[in-house]
């Protein structure tokens, strides 16, 4: 593959990758990172990609390894956990962008209530705009069981999340 392919294929699916991180960092910068370490990867083992899935499936698989990397490298330093309440959720300059912000920061924590395969799916859903095949495809499961996850995940969501809203 020529470096042109390789700059059709960051164009294309970069934002993908970056939003997938960024719903697990939390952290723009980080995310930013993680991004670019992961096309590092793409491009140094692309003759490896069988073409088994999809190519922003097995960028996300990358992006996904790339992240549990830099959470046991912070875990072995014990370096400092990624701050929840970044900063960067709040420089929106408009009112209506910050009440979407703030919705999406507490779709965020009440998404750390699931069990982590639920996370996954709906992460890779939502932010990463993947289909339930390629969802199966990276977790190594079926369709339907991503189908069937997104669902009852989005179900807990929202129940949790209307919960909260009564006791505000």
């Amino acid at each position: 593959m020529n470096d042109k392919n390789m700059e059709e294929i960051f164009t294309k699916h970069a934002q993908t990758v970056y939003k997938y991180l960024y719903s697990m960092t939390r952290n723009e910068h980080l995310s930013e990172e993680l991004t670019q370490e992961t096309f590092a990867i793409a491009v140094s083992s692309i003759n490896r990609f069988r073409g088994e899935c999809k190519i922003s499936v097995w960028l996300c698989q990358i992006a996904k390894y790339q992240w549990y990397k830099e959470l046991e490298r912070r875990k072995k330093y014990k370096m400092e956990s990624i701050d929840i309440y970044d900063n960067s959720l709040f420089t929106a300059g408009f009112e209506n962008e910050i009440e979407f912000k703030d919705v999406v920061k507490i779709l965020l924590e009440e998404l750390e209530s699931l069990d982590p395969a639920t996370q996954e799916v709906i992460r890779l859903r939502i932010f990463g705009n993947m289909s339930y095949k390629e969802i199966g495809e990276v977790l190594g499961k079926t369709e339907n069981w991503a189908r069937v996850t997104f669902y009852r995940g989005k179900l807990k969501l929202k129940e949790r999340m209307e919960k909260d809203e009564g006791q505000s």
